[in-house]
């Protein structure tokens, strides 16, 4: 129509931003907050730290990785269940009691652990591993039939190794996480007794940073309650061939830690030429020139002024001495 002017509207659209959050990367991925937490730790989902505030975040890329999987999202929360003992017994087909005693043998190794109400620990378990263990053919024997003597043995001495296998997937977690050396000397501490720290650490300056270094391991209580006195035993190192290890793996990081600050050779200052000096004059002014007396100095130069009035001719003939050399 003439004299009508149809004005066009542009809906911005606000770019989404490369990098997410962890809350908001579970959220768009599907999984709870600790599914999310335990699958980065188990390399299920890659995450990057920020340039600017150094936290995790995970890459948009990364998001779109995993939501174009086949069967998204039920394959991936499958990846991180995790069942405990009764559960985990129904999926392997055995009693609770051979799927506990398997777990001590070390065979099957606990993502995570917590406290119940009777201060009990309760052991968790991925069930994908279980599935695995089952699959594995080498395991029947284990299964179903009777398990060996040395096994039975090692069992009624007392031996428990979830503990030991917890602290050791989680340490490699941290380890896998850490880009700096302190940070991989904070993350081996974490599971040392404090003795030990100081029999290796002997500088002050290197215990304490090694204590601000050290992560933040999961709480069970109040400090000094009984829930977290167990805790904190759980995530310390008991056996001694385990000390040992973590020992000799702290004391190499804090060697790397102190390579940067070696002494270095000091690196010789270059020699400045001199200025070439005209001597022949200089023993001409000296020869017309009468010596200075005992205790005065050299006298300050007048600059253009005094250079002027020494290439004056009347100058050299009267040898003025306070014109000299």
């Amino acid at each position: 129509m003439p004299g009508t002017t149809i004005a066009s509207v542009t809906t911005l659209i606000p770019e989404r931003p490369a990098l997410c959050a962890p809350s908001r990367a579970a959220r768009e991925l599907g999984l709870k907050r600790y599914e999310f937490d335990l699958a980065v730790e188990l390399g299920r989902i890659r995450v990057v730290s920020d340039r600017g505030s150094g936290a995790r975040r995970v890459a948009r890329t990364e998001i779109g990785r995993l939501q174009a999987q086949a069967g998204f999202p039920q394959t991936l929360r499958e990846r991180v269940r995790v069942v405990g003992t009764k559960e985990g017994a129904s999926l392997m087909g055995v009693s609770e009691g051979r799927f506990a005693r398997l777990a001590r043998l070390g065979l099957l190794v606990p993502v995570r652990f917590y406290l119940n109400r009777y201060r009990a620990v309760v052991w968790l378990y991925l069930a994908e591993e279980i599935r695995e263990f089952v699959a594995n053919s080498e395991h029947a024997d284990l299964i179903t039939g009777r398990m060996p003597e040395t096994l039975r043995s090692q069992l009624t001495a007392g031996l428990d190794l979830r503990p030991r296998n917890w602290r050791g997937r989680h340490l490699g977690f941290l380890l896998r996480q850490a880009e700096d050396p302190w940070v991989r000397a904070g993350a081996i501490a974490a599971f040392l007794p404090n003795e030990e720290i100081a029999e290796i650490a002997k500088i002050p300056y290197e215990r304490a940073r090694l204590d601000r270094m050290r992560p933040s391991l999961p709480e069970h209580g109040a400090s000094g309650s009984p829930g977290a006195l167990l805790g904190e035993q759980i995530m310390t190192a008991q056996d001694a061939d385990e000390i040992a290890w973590l020992s000799a793996d702290l004391a190499r990081q804090l060697e790397a830690t102190r390579a940067p600050w070696s002494p270095t050779p000091a690196v010789p200052r270059p020699v400045v030429p001199e200025a070439p000096v005209d001597r022949t004059a200089g023993r001409a002014r000296s020869d017309t020139s009468p010596s200075a007396p005992p205790g005065s100095g050299p006298r300050p130069s007048r600059g253009l002024l005094t250079w002027l009035r020494r290439r004056s001719p009347r100058s050299v003939g009267a040898g003025d001495p306070a014109r000299g050399t």
